[in-house]
């Protein structure tokens, strides 16, 4: 690969004209093998170190694939993975470009737990139980999920959800047995359900 020429166009990024006709960017901290002060006009470069440059584009373009996504709403990890492999773009590449972000917080887990959470409430009543194993799925660690659900919990008293819960499973329910299984699906502790019912009774 022969450059043509190159455009410093942030203090990490440089654009490359190469003789194969294309311009493409790369993110200086993305190389492994070549110098940056090698990429100069006219500098050619064959095997490995083609490879690193092509490969520190890829992961350039990867990332800002991910910025796109991230532009319209938080994301976690795992599903901005998935969504960067269904644009083709290859692992490799996706897991040093998130790296990048997450480094920059950017992309951050346990702030998109947060949100995540903010925004469930909405349109549902769900206990910690609930909460955990979807955030799971989502591919949050147990640390961040614990602390985000930790944060959530310090202004959404879980006794009040569960509370809301029952009052809407009274609508459409009245076996006691179902609504308790109901709650307890939507991961409510048995202790607080029976709580709340006793305290329904008492009113």
């Amino acid at each position: 690969m022969l450059i043509y020429g190159t455009e410093q166009v942030s203090p990490d990024v440089v654009k490359i004209n190469s003789d194969a006709g294309l311009a493409f960017f790369i993110r200086i901290s993305y190389l492994k093998i070549v110098s940056p002060e090698k990429i100069i006009q006219n500098a050619e470069f064959c095997d490995d170190d083609e490879k690193d440059i092509v490969d520190a584009g890829m992961c350039y373009a990867a990332e800002m694939k991910a910025v796109e996504y991230l532009a319209r709403a938080e994301q976690c990890r795992f599903k901005l993975t998935q969504k960067l492999i269904n644009k083709k773009y290859e692992r490799q590449y996706i897991e040093r470009a998130l790296d990048y972000l997450e480094s920059k917080n950017y992309l951050n887990d346990r702030r998109f737990a947060q949100f995540w959470l903010n925004g469930r409430k909405i349109n549902h009543s769900e206990g910690r139980t609930k909460l955990a194993a979807e955030l799971a799925v989502r591919g949050i660690s147990k640390e961040d999920s614990a602390a985000a659900l930790d944060d959530f919990f310090e202004t959404n008293n879980e006794a009040e959800l569960c509370r809301k819960a029952y009052e809407k499973c009274l609508r459409i329910k009245k076996d006691p047995e179902k609504i308790i299984r109901t709650l307890i699906s939507y991961g409510f502790q048995y202790n607080l359900i029976k709580k709340i019912m006793k305290s329904d009774e008492t009113e």
